[in-house]
């Protein structure tokens, strides 16, 4: 059986959209590298802030 851990052992970052720490969770265990967002909410405003952004980039006057 493997080593147990302290939930304050575990690894941590914070959420590009909102700055909210987030700490690994098991589900994420193959993919915490990729792992930028917190939620599915922080992740949908993300894109939405991205579209405007290029949106606006892109609009003609």
């Amino acid at each position: 059986m493997p080593k147990m851990r302290r939930k304050a052992d575990l690894p941590e970052k914070t959420c590009l959209n909102c700055g909210r720490p987030m700490v690994w969770r098991k589900a994420w265990a193959k993919t915490w590298d990729e792992v930028l967002y917190c939620s599915d909410r922080c992740r949908a405003e993300a894109k939405r802030r991205r579209a405007g952004a290029v949106k606006e980039t892109t609009s003609n006057p």
